[in-house]
C-alpha cells in the first residue's frame, strides 16, 4: 500500500536541508522589514472590533495597495468562488497559488529558507499549518471571529478554516437494519467481512481511534485485533472522493471513515449513500489559515481572514465542506462527541503511525478505481 507522506520527523528535515540547498523557487529581497511592520498591524488592529476594526483594515490594505497572495490547497472549483466573492466584497484583488497541501509546505519552507516574502496566507490542512506555525512562520493574527471556533481546536499561529468529519457512511441498499453501524467497534464483526472499505492515506484517523480506545481502557493486543478484525476481507481505496463513488455505485457496502461532507453531498444529488445518524465520536481534523509572519500586505491578510470567518463560511457551507464556524456563528461540531486529530502528536509520530497503518492495511485488497 502507498504511504501518506507528510514532512514531520526526518521527513521534515530532509526538505529543510534540500530548501536551504536549493533556494527557493522565485527570489527576492530578505523579510525582516516586513516582520516589523506586520508585528506594528498585529498591534494596531488586534485590540480592535466591529465596524472599528473593519474600518482601520480597508485603511490599511488601500494603502498596502489592495492586493493579496494567497496559497491554499482548497479544491479549484471552491477557491474560484471564494476568491471571486472577496474581490467583490473589499476591491482587493487576489492572486492565488494552489496546490496539494504538501507542496504547498515545501513551497513556503523553501521560500522561508532563501528569506522570500511569497505569500501573505497560507491556508491548508492541519499537519502542514502546524509545521509552519511551529516555526515561527505565521503571524499573531487575532479576531472576535477566531474565538468562535470550537475550544479544541484553537491552535497559536493559525485558525481553521473548515473541518474534515470522519464518520462512517454505507450504501443504503446494501446495508439496512442491524447491518447499519451503531459503533466503531461494529466494524470489526465477521457480518461486515467483504462490505467495509478503508483509505489507503488515514493514518491520521487511525492514530486517533487507537489513542481513544487506549483511554477508553482496552489493551494495545485488543485494539489491534478490533483493526485487523476491520481490515480482513476489505477494500482499499486512495481518495475519499473516489471511495464515495465506488460506495455509491455499490462497490462495497461501508466506508469505514468517509469525509462527511462528501457523504452529504453524494446524498444530496441522489445517491444511496447515508451517514446519519453519526457514529460517535466523530474524529474531526481542521483544515486551516494563518496571516504570514514575512506577508507584505499584512492588514489586507488580516481583512482576509476576517472576511472568510464570517460571511467565507457561507461560501464554503454552500460549496459542501464544512466550515469552522457556521453562518448563525454557531460550532458545526456541537452537540457531537469529537475527537480531534492531535496535530502536536501527529507531527511528532506521524511516520511510526503512517507505518502502522500501511501495514495494517495490507490485510485487506485494492479496490477498482473510481469512474
Amino acid at each position: 500500500m502507498q504511504q501518506r507522506s507528510v514532512f514531520i520527523g526526518a521527513g521534515l528535515a530532509g526538505l529543510v536541508l534540500v530548501a536551504a540547498c536549493g533556494g527557493a523557487p522565485t527570489s527576492g529581497s530578505g523579510s525582516n522589514a516586513n516582520d516589523a511592520a506586520g508585528a506594528k498591524v498585529y498591534a494596531e488592529v488586534n485590540p480592535l472590533t466591529g465596524t472599528a476594526r473593519h474600518d482601520k483594515l480597508v485603511e490599511l490594505a488601500k494603502k498596502e495597495g489592495n492586493t493579496l497572495s494567497l496559497y491554499t490547497s482548497l479544491n479549484a472549483d471552491v477557491a474560484d468562488v471564494v476568491t471571486p466573492a472577496f474581490t467583490k466584497a473589499t476591491g482587493i484583488q487576489v492572486k492565488v497559488y494552489r496546490a496539494d497541501s504538501e507542496t504547498i509546505l515545501q513551497r513556503v519552507l523553501q521560500e522561508s529558507s532563501a528569506r522570500f516574502a511569497g505569500s501573505d496566507i497560507v491556508e491548508t490542512n492541519a499537519t502542514e499549518m502546524a509545521v509552519i506555525a511551529d516555526k515561527g512562520l505565521t503571524g499573531d493574527y487575532q479576531s472576535e471571529q477566531r474565538k468562535k471556533v470550537n475550544p479544541e481546536f484553537q491552535y497559536t499561529g493559525w485558525t481553521p478554516t473548515r473541518f474534515n468529519i470522519f464518520a462512517p457512511a454505507w450504501n443504503t441498499k446494501r446495508v439496512k437494519g442491524d447491518l447499519i453501524p451503531k459503533t466503531w467497534e461494529d466494524l470489526a464483526d465477521p457480518k461486515y467481512d467483504g462490505l467495509v472499505s478503508l483509505e489507503v492515506g488515514d493514518s491520521d484517523w487511525y492514530m486517533t481511534l487507537y489513542d481513544y480506545f487506549r483511554k477508553q481502557g482496552k489493551s494495545d493486543a485488543e485494539i489491534d485485533k478490533m483493526f485487523t478484525d476491520m481490515v480482513k476481507g476489505s477494500k482499499v481505496a486512495k481518495g475519499h472522493s473516489g471511495q464515495v463513488e465506488l460506495l455509491s455505485a455499490g462497490e462495497f457496502g461501508v466506508v469505514a471513515a468517509s469525509y462527511s461532507y462528501l457523504t452529504a453531498k453524494a446524498r444530496t444529488s441522489g445517491a444511496p449513500v447515508d451517514d446519519q445518524p453519526f457514529v460517535q465520536p466523530v474524529v474531526a481534523r481542521a483544515n486551516g489559515g494563518g496571516v504570514m509572519k514575512s506577508a507584505q500586505h499584512p492588514a489586507t491578510a488580516m481583512l482576509f481572514m476576517d472576511w472568510y470567518l464570517s460571511d467565507g463560511q457561507k461560501l464554503i457551507l454552500d460549496n459542501g465542506l464544512t466550515p469552522a464556524i457556521m453562518p448563525d456563528g454557531s460550532d458545526p461540531l456541537g452537540g457531537l462527541k469529537v475527537l480531534p486529530v492531535d496535530v502536536k502528536q501527529l507531527l511528532a509520530e506521524g511516520d511510526e503511525w503512517s507505518k502502522r497503518y500501511d501495514t495494517l492495511l495490507q490485510g485487506g485488497e485494492k479496490a477498482p478505481d473510481a469512474n
